[in-house]
């Protein structure tokens, strides 16, 4: 059975910083690609951030980039978000997924597997 569980969302001031953590079981981590994706009340799930299992390369959404970084350790089985510089339209639930797939990462239909969330509130 396939597991992915966030952690380390919790509120933070403006210009804050904040790590994401996904632990993820039941596949085997170094051949999937992962991603972040977020959601707002009354919005759709939105693109964050992905990291290929192939070469490792990264892609972000405009609203993120240079702000946040994605990486991930295939020994541990996690994969991991920092948040630097967050802004209140960061305030999100961030949730975390997999995918088979290497390439186009920020197409949501691409994971099956997706984790439950974890609640990120940015206000002074």
């Amino acid at each position: 059975q396939v597991q992915l569980t966030e952690s380390g969302g919790t509120l933070v001031q403006p210009g804050g910083s904040l790590r994401l953590s996904c632990a993820v079981s039941g596949l085997r981590f170094a051949l999937y690609s992962m991603a972040w994706f977020r959601r707002t009340p009354g919005n759709d799930r939105e693109f964050v951030a992905a990291i290929s299992y192939r070469d490792r390369s990264r892609k972000y959404s405009d609203s993120v980039r240079g702000r946040f970084t994605i990486s991930r350790d295939n020994n541990a089985n996690v994969v991991f978000l920092q948040m630097d510089s967050l802004k209140p339209e960061d305030t999100a639930v961030y949730y975390c997924a997999s995918t088979g797939h290497y390439s186009d990462l920020s197409a949501s239909y691409k994971y099956d597997h997706w984790g439950q969330g974890t609640q990120v509130n940015v206000s002074p």
